[in-house]
């Protein structure tokens, strides 16, 4: 089975300023956050509601710290946490403040199409990303390289396997080690650490 390309800092750059030149730029940013900063998958980004981000108390928003998924969110059927970082909380942060409209229904979607208001499906999501990975000249990638490179970027930042599996949210740590990208490069890196 073929992998999803793991991208480089240089690739992501060239995807998120192929974003800006889209007609939705911030919607089409937060979909690429998702999964290069969450690991999140193409069915539970189409599945987020504006209620799975968003705490909204005495007309205080604050967006969440951990978005809790519920199973007909997941691709495993369970219900599942994602923990959200800083930079992606900013970044939904700025979303929802052009986006004013998303607070008047919790339950609504967060991304929505522009044919419909009505949030995305799965493929639609792969087929944005697709569209956007061409645009950016960068083959071998689809909707899962973003996950793909959240897991191998954790890896290389020397974040343990076990520590990665539940950020994943993987039920096998053989399945997260599969996603964990090993270049010839790395190898070399790795070998150059030991010395007498």
């Amino acid at each position: 089975m073929k992998q999803a390309k793991v991208l480089n800092q240089e690739e992501l750059k060239r995807l998120l300023k192929i974003v800006k030149l889209t007609r939705f730029e911030e919607r089409n940013r937060l979909v690429v956050l998702f999964s290069f900063l969450a690991g999140l998958r193409a069915c539970e980004i189409a599945q987020l509601r504006v209620k799975d981000v968003l705490s909204v108390r005495d007309d205080i928003v604050e967006v969440k710290d951990t978005i809790y998924l519920k199973s007909y969110q997941t691709k495993g059927g369970s219900d599942q946490q994602v923990v959200v970082s800083e930079t992606l909380r900013k970044e939904i942060g700025l979303y929802i403040k052009k986006n004013p409209q998303l607070l008047k229904n919790s339950k609504g979607c967060l991304l929505r199409s522009q044919k419909t208001c009505e949030g995305f499906s799965s493929q639609t999501i792969q087929n944005l990303f697709r569209t956007l990975y061409k645009e950016a000249n960068i083959e071998n990638a689809s909707s899962h390289s973003g996950r793909r490179s959240f897991i191998t970027n954790l890896s290389e930042k020397g974040v343990s396997v076990r520590v990665i599996q539940e950020l994943a949210r993987h039920s096998s740590m053989v399945t997260t080690q599969r996603y964990i990208d090993v270049s010839v490069d790395k190898l070399r890196n790795a070998v150059d650490l030991v010395s007498i």
